[in-house]
């Protein structure tokens, strides 16, 4: 990863803190781990190749790139198999040998090719761009195929980070094309699932762009970064508040219309949903899917994201009606149809669309049938005695066919409960049957009890 930790101990380090090896340039948090490392490390044998291969950074981000393309070789193995480089036409790199991937919407024989020689090509593209003053960079084909046009994913666009990264850190702080490698490795490590790394990346990233004076626009793309990563980590308050805050942002930078303000909305919206404000996702997204629609058209990768997280925030609202969930299914039946014969059945985002599909369609039949059921016993404001570790507590049913987000789809409790007497947060339960031994009517039996 971005090397922002002590080389012995991990002590974070931030930007600035702490010291360097004279010679190579790793970093400790102070003497002690430095001399340890010599001695006990192996550092004293390390330091000299370090510093041929160009200093601790760059010889880490040529390690981790090994590495990365390794793992993005054997992931691709079975798909690769017996193919050519449609750069070099040779299945074997001839320098690195390193094997083929495909990590884009190609399908059929079209996209297979090395990571060094489409690494290579993006280099060339974009020197030249930069030589001749051109308005396009070319940067895009650091992670956007030249046949298909769709981005790289998975393992494959972790290998490209690190490509990207171990090409363009030896350039000042402030260099544009060093900005973007850096967001172009974090981006790659969250791909991999590699989170902890990314956020490390990711701070770095907007530290440094907050130093030099970055654009808003810049600023607002690394803030969008970084609280993704915290919703990936599971810090979903955090994240909520920046993405908030980023989506307000896009809105005055550059209008409801824009691609960013668009992605930032279905991000916003996915936060709300994560944190349960499904109301709330639900009525952000009605009104950003129809500009989607309209600005982007249907087949935009935008516009089929920002559907799975509508049809999302129906499905998982333990609210939801059947006319919700119904919604939910048509919505993900068409964008899954869309997202396969754009994205092809293999690409990450039309594996989630055809798995969200299957969990509507579970959780539409489930309801179907809980129509079709007898009538609960006991009616909404009904006064009952709930089982509840092994005693009966009294409350009232305050709703029938209750479900949790995290539960199977498909599954359902009769009756959530409110008990009597207990503070708000630890007063709602649910009776897992609709029978004596888990709820019965109030005063049925001198063994119930009030909190």
């Amino acid at each position: 990863m971005y090397l922002t930790k002590c080389a012995v101990c991990a002590t974070e380090l931030g930007l600035t803190m702490g010291k360097k090896c004279g010679r190579c340039s790793t970093r400790y948090c102070g003497p002690e781990c430095q001399v340890q490392h010599w001695k006990e490390g192996g550092h004293d044998k390390l330091c000299k190749l370090i510093k041929k291969g160009g200093g601790a950074e760059q010889y880490n981000a040529n390690k981790k790139y090994a590495e990365a393309v390794a793992v993005a070789v054997e992931k691709c193995a079975d798909d690769t198999k017996g193919q050519t480089c449609f750069i070099c036409t040779q299945a074997l790199h001839w320098k690195t040998k390193e094997g083929l991937v495909r990590g884009c919407a190609c399908r059929g024989t079209a996209g297979f090719a090395h990571v060094s020689c489409l690494a290579e090509q993006a280099k060339i593209l974009v020197a030249e761009a930069e030589e001749n003053n051109l308005d396009d960079n070319q940067w895009h084909r650091w992670h956007t195929c030249s046949l298909c046009e769709q981005e790289y994913h998975g393992v494959v666009k972790c290998a490209f980070g690190w490509a990207c990264w171990k090409t363009y850190l030896g350039r000042p702080e402030g260099d544009w094309a060093r900005s973007s490698a850096m967001m172009m490795l974090g981006n790659g490590l969250s791909a991999a699932g590699h989170d902890e790394d990314a956020l490390s990346v990711r701070e770095a990233e907007l530290s440094i762009e907050r130093r030099h004076g970055t654009s808003e626009n810049d600023i607002l793309i690394s803030q969008t970064n970084l609280a993704n990563t915290y919703q990936k980590l599971g810090r979903f308050e955090q994240a909520n508040s920046m993405l908030r805050d980023v989506y307000s942002g896009w809105l005055k930078f550059s209008g409801e219309e824009h691609s960013s303000a668009l992605i930032a909305a279905n991000n916003y919206a996915a936060s709300l949903s994560s944190l349960k404000r499904f109301e709330e996702a639900k009525s952000l997204l009605r009104r950003t899917i129809p500009v989607a629609r309209r600005v982007l058209g249907e087949s935009d990768n935008i516009t089929l994201k920002m559907r799975r997280s509508y049809a999302g925030s129906l499905v998982m609202n333990n609210g939801a009606t059947l006319d919700d969930l119904r919604e939910a299914v048509t919505t993900l039946e068409d964008a899954e149809r869309i997202a396969r014969r754009v994205l092809g059945g293999a690409h990450p985002n039309a594996c989630l669309m055809a798995g969200s599909l299957r969990e509507a369609r579970e959780t539409l039949r489930a309801r179907e049938m809980l129509a079709t059921l007898p009538a609960p016993r006991f009616k909404v404001g009904a006064r009952v005695e709930c089982k509840v570790e092994a005693k009966f507590l009294e409350g009232t049913v305050v709703r029938h066919h209750y479900r949790e987000s995290d539960w199977e789809p498909g599954v359902f409790a009769p009756y959530q409960v409110k008990l009597d007497g207990r503070r708000s947060g630890r007063d709602l339960v649910f009776a897992p049957r609709d029978d004596d031994r888990s709820i019965r009517a109030a005063g049925a039996d001198s063994d119930a009890e009030t909190i």
